[in-house]
C-alpha cells in the first residue's frame, strides 16, 4: 500500500543526499525572492550533480541518459539571494526505466523545507531516445537514495 506524505511534515532527516547551492544575484525577482523558475534549475543541479559525482553519468559519453519527464514544486517559504540553499535528495519510486526523485530545498540551518519538488527521469538510449532499463550502476546508486514508495501531496 502506498502512503501519502505531506511535504510540510518533512525535515532534513528525510533526505539521503545533500548539496549546498549558492544563490546568485540574478536568481531574485523584483519581489526580492528567488523566482519560481529558478527552483527547477536547483532540482536539475542537485539530481545531476549526484549522478556525475558518483561516476554514473558522463555528459559526453554515457550511452544511456535520463530525460526529464515531469517536474513539480510546492513553495512553502521564500528563498532569497544571498542566502545559500541546501538541497536534499531522495528517491520515492524506482521503476524499470524511470525514477521519481523528491527534493527538499532548505534555508541554511533550517529543518523544514522552503520548497518541495518532484523530478522524474526516464532513462533512454542517447542515440534513439527510446526508453531503456536503468543501467545497474545507476540503479544501485538510486536504490541507496530510496525511501519507501509513497505519494506526495504537492
Amino acid at each position: 500500500m502506498t502512503a501519502e506524505i505531506d511535504p510540510k511534515e518533512l525535515t532534513r532527516a528525510d533526505f539521503r543526499h545533500f548539496l549546498a547551492i549558492p544563490t546568485r544575484w540574478m536568481d531574485n525577482d523584483v519581489y526580492g525572492h528567488v523566482n519560481n523558475v529558478v527552483y527547477y534549475s536547483y532540482f536539475d543541479t542537485l539530481v545531476n550533480e549526484n549522478l556525475i559525482r558518483h561516476g554514473v553519468l558522463d555528459l559526453d559519453k554515457s550511452e544511456v541518459i535520463g530525460i526529464v519527464a515531469e517536474t513539480r514544486c510546492r513553495f512553502l517559504a521564500s528563498l532569497a539571494f544571498p542566502e545559500p540553499v541546501e538541497g536534499g535528495l531522495r528517491v520515492a519510486r524506482l521503476g524499470r526505466s524511470s525514477v521519481t526523485y523528491e527534493i527538499g530545498l532548505f534555508k541554511e540551518g533550517h529543518e523544514a523545507p522552503a520548497a518541495f519538488g518532484r523530478f522524474v527521469h526516464v532513462y533512454v538510449a542517447r542515440t534513439s531516445m527510446t526508453p531503456v532499463a536503468i543501467p545497474a550502476p545507476i540503479r544501485a546508486l538510486l536504490d541507496g537514495l530510496r525511501v519507501r514508495d509513497h505519494v506526495s501531496r504537492i
